[in-house]
Order: C-alpha cells, then sequence, then structure tokens
C-alpha cells in the first residue's frame, strides 16, 4: 500500500482515521484517528494498514511474554493509587498511570501494583510516621485500610484512612483496626440492630429473651429491679408483665424486698418461661395443635397473693 494514501474517514479496527497530520515516523505519515471509547490517539500508517494497532490502549494489548491478555485494573484502588488508564509497557510489563490521594499522576507496573510495591506516588513514605505497621490492604471485618495518615491518637497509634465494604470512608486508629473494636463504619451495628426485633419472640409485649437474661435495672432507687425506697426508708416492691405493673408490697428492709421480688419473678417471669418453652417445643412437632391450643398465661393479683391462669 502506498504510504501516501489518504485515509481519511476510514476506520481500523477501533480507530477512525480523522486527518493525517505533518509528522513522520519511521517514513511513514502519522494519523490522528479517533477511538471508539472516545480518546483520540496517533497512529502512523503502516501500524494502521497491518492491524499493529486498533485502539487507543483502551483494551489491553496481547503480550509477548506469557500471550495472555493483561488484566483490566482501570478503576481499581491500591493503597493511595487509583488506576486511570494504561500506559505504554516497559521492560516487557505493563504500566497503568494513575492517580494519588495526594492529587499528583504517576505510573506504576500492574505487578507492583498487585503485589503491594507501589501505594503511593512516593507521598506515603514522606508522611508515614515511624515505627507504624503497614497494614494497607488489609481487610479487618468490612474494613479495608487504604493509606495512613500522619495523625496519632492519644495512645501513639496510627489513625488508617479506610473504605467500608458499604463504600463509606473514615479515619480509624490501627489499634481498633487489629483488635476488632472497629468491624464496619457503622453499618453493621444498624444491621443487626434492625434484625434484633425478628429474632426475639414477644408474646402481648413480654419478650421471652429479656425475661431469660434479667439484668439489674438503673431506673430505680435502690439499684434491684422493681425494687425502690420509699421517702420513709422502706422498700416497695412491684413487678410487671404483658404491659400492667402489679404491686408486690411494702417492706422495712432491703433484703426483705428483695426476696419478695425474686419470688414472684419466679412464679411469675419464671413460670411463664417455661410454659412458653414446652408450649413452642409441642408447636414446633405440631403446627395444627398450635393454631387450637394458644398460649395462655394470665396474671391476676389477689389479697396477698397473685393468682396464674395457664393453659
Amino acid at each position: 500500500m502506498s504510504r501516501t494514501q489518504d485515509l481519511t474517514g476510514r476506520k481500523f479496527g477501533m480507530l477512525t482515521v480523522l486527518e493525517r497530520t505533518d509528522r513522520l515516523k519511521d517514513r511513514y505519515f502519522v494519523w490522528r484517528c479517533r477511538c471508539d471509547c472516545g480518546k483520540e490517539t496517533f497512529v502512523d500508517t503502516k501500524r494502521l494498514t497491518r492491524g499493529t494497532i486498533k485502539n487507543c490502549g483502551c483494551i489491553p494489548k496481547t503480550t509477548a511474554r506469557n500471550g495472555t491478555i493483561a488484566e483490566d485494573l482501570t478503576g481499581r484502588t491500591f493503597g493511595r493509587l487509583t488506576v486511570l488508564y494504561r500506559t505504554e509497557n516497559r521492560r516487557s510489563r505493563t504500566f497503568w498511570v494513575c492517580r494519588c490521594s495526594c492529587g499528583k499522576l504517576c505510573s506504576a507496573a500492574a505487578h507492583d501494583l498487585k503485589a503491594g510495591k507501589n501505594r503511593s506516588c512516593g507521598c506515603l513514605r514522606r508522611i508515614s510516621p515511624p515505627g507504624f505497621t503497614d497494614i494497607a490492604g488489609r481487610k479487618f471485618g468490612r474494613l479495608t485500610a487504604l493509606y495512613v495518615t500522619p495523625e496519632r491518637d492519644k495512645k501513639g497509634s496510627v489513625f488508617w484512612h479506610c473504605r467500608c465494604d458499604c463504600g463509606t470512608e473514615l479515619e480509624v486508629t490501627e489499634n481498633n483496626l487489629v483488635h476488632g473494636n472497629y468491624q464496619s463504619c457503622g453499618c453493621l451495628r444498624r444491621e443487626i440492630w434492625a434484625e434484633i426485633p425478628n429474632r426475639l419472640h414477644r408474646i402481648d409485649g413480654t419478650c421471652i429473651e429479656w425475661l431469660e437474661s434479667r439484668k439489674h435495672r438503673c431506673d430505680n432507687t435502690s439499684g434491684f429491679r422493681g425494687v425502690n425506697e420509699t421517702k420513709n426508708g422502706k422498700y416497695r416492691v412491684s413487678i410487671g408483665f404483658k404491659r400492667q405493673r402489679f404491686y408486690v408490697g411494702t417492706f422495712d428492709t432491703f433484703n426483705e424486698a428483695v426476696e419478695a421480688r425474686l419470688e414472684v419473678e419466679e412464679q411469675i417471669h419464671d413460670g411463664f418461661v417455661k410454659a412458653y418453652r414446652s408450649w413452642q417445643q409441642q408447636a414446633e412437632e405440631d403446627p395444627d395443635w398450635a393454631g387450637e391450643h394458644p398460649l395462655v398465661f394470665d396474671v391476676e393479683k389477689g389479697e396477698g397473693d397473685f393468682r396464674i391462669i395457664t393453659s
């Protein structure tokens, strides 16, 4: 083919020839071309007509070393480097142009990026505090450590800029990451709390799991659940069940009040849990039976005692 043939408007692979320039390469004219991806590039007549170059580089070339197509790293992040586009090979290696989080552009070999050898444009070495452990790229729960910052907490632990699986970015100290104090940006906790209502069993507003793991409450004046100290120094005892509060009695000493509270807890709360677990076991074995025999466990306050009505 003649070196002076007009290629304007012709298409070679993904390249459409726009115009001939005044430049020469190996005695062949150089043409300005537009790739299907929208980028422009300059290719000489020989490489266009022989099909040596068919795109601007947006599609990785076949390497002579291993005969496979190079992995596309566009958009991926390695440490502080975000891969922008592929550039010319060097020393039989695939190189990529990257933007560092500090704003500078640099090029790095694909092998060095994936192996963790290149994680910044060089600024990381300048700002990294002495004595820190390089955990860049490591994952802690949902958090991936991206790069270290010059900040430290009061204990001297360095802050790492991290990205959560949900996409949120935040800074967490190395100690909190390594010791598992932080597993996400907070999204994991929100999901767990949202699931809690589905894991609890409530009967008429009473939670079975709460009764099974009762703890001392802080909204009373004595420090023990259901026991409150009155103004005259005595102790008033009450108990809640199914959105109702029942008065147990008033006692002269704290020990007497606690003993009375524990006794009525065993009668009402523990009795309810025992009845529910027994009913639940039968219901799982025979769902039809459960529909015909709903759980009944009610409390009535009599004179000085409680009456339990149960199925």
